[in-house]
């Protein structure tokens, strides 16, 4: 059958409202496809750019100080540090690079002349090879993380011969004197250096002295962790149980035990303040 142009134009019309709908309803199906798609987590919704960290120069070894550190002692001298009884320069002997403990009269323990709030530490100590003495009385010396005053006890690291040396394990070396057991000993022999890495967070008190957020320690020794964020109860003491007492920040001390064995010595001391 033939079929004039009139034919055709109507053949058309007909079949363009059955190709028309199919297309909308696709668009219709579509949108919220598009709209689910748009609110869909990015990767880029959860990165974070800015502060960006300050560039910090490690050591040429994990001991060495980084470029920000504050250096405490790096062999000649005691410029940093103080008598803790009475705030006159150092009397601890400084010979080789090393720092020793002073048993002289009236000399005492050490501590720094700039206060600290919450930091990160390095420090190494040697126990002689010739050190006699058992229990608490061998090698016995401790770095207060916060000397916080004349008088009070602050908070100590213990530092101990504890290389075959039986002891009280709340008072062993790693300990937080009287407070955290060590996780592990990882004691060298008497006569090889040791070394103490510890993250500070000091303690926060409020205007009418009561505390507000404890302080915690993270310790390793020689490389081993043997204080994991631990929360401390107050200050260590020797007797009695520990409390807060309000400080803003305080020096780092420097122990010269009286416990008539040979004294320890102390090298390659620094900081960084973490505030």
């Amino acid at each position: 059958m033939r079929c004039g142009r009139r034919c055709i134009l109507n053949t058309m019309m007909r079949i363009r409202p059955i190709l028309v709908f199919p297309i909308a309803s696709l668009a219709f199906i579509a949108f919220p496809l598009f709209a689910q798609q748009a609110d869909k987590p990015k990767p880029e919704d959860t990165e974070v750019w800015e502060p960006v960290p300050a560039v910090v120069t490690p050591g040429a070894t994990p001991t060495a100080a980084p470029s920000d550190a504050i250096i405490l002692f790096d062999g000649k001298n005691e410029d940093e540090w103080v008598s803790a009884q009475d705030k006159s320069p150092a009397k601890w002997i400084v010979s080789d690079g090393v720092l020793t403990v002073s048993k002289a009269p009236g000399v005492g323990n050490i501590e720094t002349k700039r206060t600290f709030k919450n930091y990160q530490l390095h420090i190494e100590w040697k126990v002689p090879e010739n050190i006699t003495g058992s229990g608490q009385a061998r090698g016995n010396s401790g770095v207060f993380l916060a000397s916080t005053g004349p008088g009070d006890d602050g908070y100590e690291l213990q530092v101990l011969d504890c290389y075959n040396n039986k002891t009280y394990v709340n008072g062993m070396v790693g300990s937080i004197y009287k407070q955290a057991i060590p996780l592990a000993n990882a004691a060298r022999k008497p006569g090889e250096w040791q070394s103490y890495d510890v993250v500070w967070t000091a303690p926060t008190f409020n205007e009418d002295g009561s505390l507000k957020t404890p302080s915690y320690v993270t310790v390793f020794f020689n490389g081993v962790l043997v204080e994991n964020h631990f929360e401390l109860k107050g200050q260590t003491l020797y007797i009695g149980k520990p409390f807060y007492k309000k400080y803003d920040s305080a020096p780092i001390k420097l122990q010269a035990h009286g416990d008539h064995s040979e004294p320890l010595s102390f090298r390659n001391i620094w900081v960084r303040e973490l505030n």
